[in-house]
């Protein structure tokens, strides 16, 4: 992108699984930034980084580090962003939250810039990020709220280990090269959660993601429910969620299921999605052709196949929808909506 004006940028969360990303986004991208701090915790203070290639020296997140700041992208917990992000705001920040922290707060739009960019303006200060398998579910099914309407959505998640962070991934290929070899293998990072109970995750399944919630969804699914009314400002859509963590390093998949208010032809379905912005069409069944995790890690957009009609509800479509969870499922997300920003001065 090219633009003669430049904004002074911060990056809180630099060194982490989604931090890294953006640092890798913005360079591509060309963003307009002026100077860029990038910071983390003190234990990653005075470390450096490269960014078109010169050396940046990491700070300690202070709320004074926010001085002359334009745009400050938060992506290092929530409880970070809870001390800070507000810091930022005072000091004339626009802060773009890639954490948990401000999702449901009435007070801060939740943006997918595909979906719903014009909520944008109605900020406060702060700019929320949805949770990853929210965004990528969204946008596949955007053009078909516009178009058909929706009264319902059951969905399943497939998701990568590298939505729980460096630890996780790394976590991951040790038990792999563990239960190759013969060798016991013992969970160490995942689930996430508040008990000490951790499963192995190498050639395995967990159908938990996040802490379990008093009504038997978890946090994660939670998440996906709530924010997808949020998103679409319709408290009246059904929503339900399944989501399970499985042995994958990059790439979130997900089994959705909808039921819309009105008729559909999947001819259509397919035509409406080929032709939405950050959707991607692979759909040949025939020639086993269909969304893989391996196949969308990197990229940014979302992939869509296996598109077909429900054989007991005529109203009913199934489709399979996969994105790099780190890229558009956080990092492209986030710099979609400082692009835009910026576009609109």
């Amino acid at each position: 992108m090219s633009n003669s004006k430049t904004y002074n940028v911060a990056l809180v969360g630099a060194t982490g699984a989604v931090g890294t990303q953006i640092l890798g986004l913005l360079e591509e991208r060309n963003f307009p930034i002026g100077k860029l701090k990038c910071l983390s915790s003190a234990r990653s203070a005075g470390a450096t980084l490269t960014f078109k290639g010169e050396t940046v020296t990491i700070e300690e997140a202070t709320p004074e580090s926010f001085e002359g700041v334009d745009i400050a992208l938060f992506s290092a917990g929530g409880s970070v962003s809870k001390a800070l992000a507000n810091e930022a705001v005072k000091r004339g920040a626009v802060v773009i939250d890639n954490t948990s922290a401000y999702r449901m707060d009435p007070e801060v739009p939740l943006v997918v810039p595909e979906v719903n960019m014009d909520h944008a303006k109605e900020h406060k200060g702060i700019i929320a990020n949805p949770n990853c398998s929210t965004i990528q579910m969204v946008v596949a099914l955007k053009p078909l709220l516009d178009e058909y309407g929706l009264d319902r959505i059951v969905v399943s998640t497939y998701q990568a280990v590298s939505g729980a962070g460096s630890r996780a991934i790394d976590d991951l290929k040790n038990q792999t090269e563990a239960a190759l070899a013969g060798k016991e293998v013992k969970g160490e990072i995942l689930p996430v959660g508040s008990l000490p109970k951790k499963h192995p995750m190498a050639f395995n399944a967990i159908p938990q993601i996040d802490v379990f919630e008093d009504n038997g969804f978890t946090a994660e699914e939670m998440k996906m429910i709530n924010e997808t009314k949020k998103i679409f400002g319709d408290d009246q859509i059904k929503v339900a969620a399944t989501c399970v963590r499985v042995p994958v390093l990059f790439g979130h998949s997900e089994s959705v299921y909808i039921e819309t208010k009105k008729p559909f032809e999947v001819e259509d379905v397919k035509e409406l999605l080929t032709n939405f912005e950050g959707i991607t069409v692979v759909d040949q069944p025939a020639e086993q052709a269909y969304p893989l995790a391996t196949d969308a890690a990197g990229k940014k957009e979302v992939f869509v196949g296996r598109i077909r009609k429900d054989l007991s509800y005529s109203n009913g479509l199934h489709m399979w929808v996969v994105c790099d969870n780190l890229i558009k499922g956080a990092a492209w997300n986030a710099v979609q909506i400082a692009e835009n920003l910026v576009a609109e001065k």
